[in-house]
């Protein structure tokens, strides 16, 4: 029971994060930062961000982590979601409603019940649609995304299975709000949790392949998101605790999704060269006929007899 209970809760909230990113992108066009193109060294830089956050997190006294997290969230919410409620006030009245509900139910009913999950699941959602799009729309591509998930997979496999960081960070949580992660616990027995880092990389690489191949993308990120992301580690710690009767703790969804994330991507770069931001057609946009006045004032001008 408690293996299709987790299947479920992940696979939705994969899907989840992925069709709020996809709807976002496709209806809001957020500024885009005054900055160049995403290159190669922007991998090694947010490798770097990466690999020190868990330690800084770690390195914070158990009381001040949760305010910290909740400073994050509240601060990715304000900026992604700027474009959507503009009223300052009102955004930020909002915001604190939402970061508020997190913590009154962590109080009410304690972090494993069902409504302290729902409002974190909802609030760590929102931010990561909200990180999805200012990296999509500010211009990253497909490749670098494809990348740097391939390099989070060596990652994740490392700190998982030969330093067990991520295992020390997830214990570091136990017992405060503002988990950075998505999921649903009903009891001690049954649950399914997702890590903000893994559904980030869910709605990243799809809502950037939708961006650069259209449907195309959006099915092979779809596909990709359920099978390697979802299913295949919830299947495999399950079948190794069936097979050895000691299953891991931890099996990292990235080692799975980074390097069937890498070859979706080269599969799609056979279509030929990526769409950019320009060539998007927003939503709002896409009843609008072109207008050149100039243009039709001049043609008109040379056929007039």
């Amino acid at each position: 029971m408690s293996v299709f209970f987790q299947l479920a809760v992940t696979t939705a909230l994969a899907l989840a994060v992925v069709a709020g990113a996809v709807a976002y992108f496709r209806a809001v066009r957020t500024p885009r930062p005054p900055v160049g193109v995403f290159n190669g060294a922007d991998i090694f830089l947010m490798m770097g961000f990466v690999l020190a956050l868990p330690y800084v997190y770690l390195a914070l006294p158990g009381a001040v982590l949760p305010v910290v997290l909740a400073l994050v969230f509240a601060g990715g919410l304000s900026v992604g979601y700027q474009p959507l409620v503009a009223n300052g006030r009102l955004r930020w009245a909002l915001i604190l409603a939402l970061i508020a509900s997190v913590l009154v139910c962590h109080q009410a009913f304690g972090e494993t019940a069902p409504p302290y999950w729902v409002a974190n699941s909802a609030v760590v959602g929102l931010v990561v649609v909200s990180a999805t799009n200012l990296n999509v729309q500010g211009g990253i591509r497909l490749r670098n995304v494809a990348l740097f998930l391939l390099a989070l997979a060596l990652y994740d496999a490392f700190f998982a299975w030969v330093v067990p960081l991520t295992q020390e960070l997830a214990d570091a949580v136990q017992g405060y709000p503002y988990a950075p992660a998505a999921g649903l616990r009903i009891g001690e027995d049954l649950g399914g949790v997702v890590g903000m880092g893994d559904l980030l990389a869910y709605a990243l690489f799809t809502t950037t392949a939708y961006k650069a191949y259209g449907k195309a993308g959006l099915r092979t990120g779809t596909v990709l998101v359920v099978l390697c992301g979802a299913v295949a580690p919830v299947a495999l710690q399950h079948l190794v605790s069936a097979v050895t009767g000691d299953g891991p703790a931890l099996v990292p969804a990235q080692v799975f999704f980074g390097p069937a994330a890498y070859l979706g991507y080269r599969v799609l770069r056979r279509r030929g060269p990526e769409r950019r931001m320009a060539e998007v057609v927003f939503r709002r946009d896409a009843g609008r006929a072109p207008q050149q006045p100039a243009v039709r004032g001049a043609a008109a001008a040379r056929t007039a007899p």
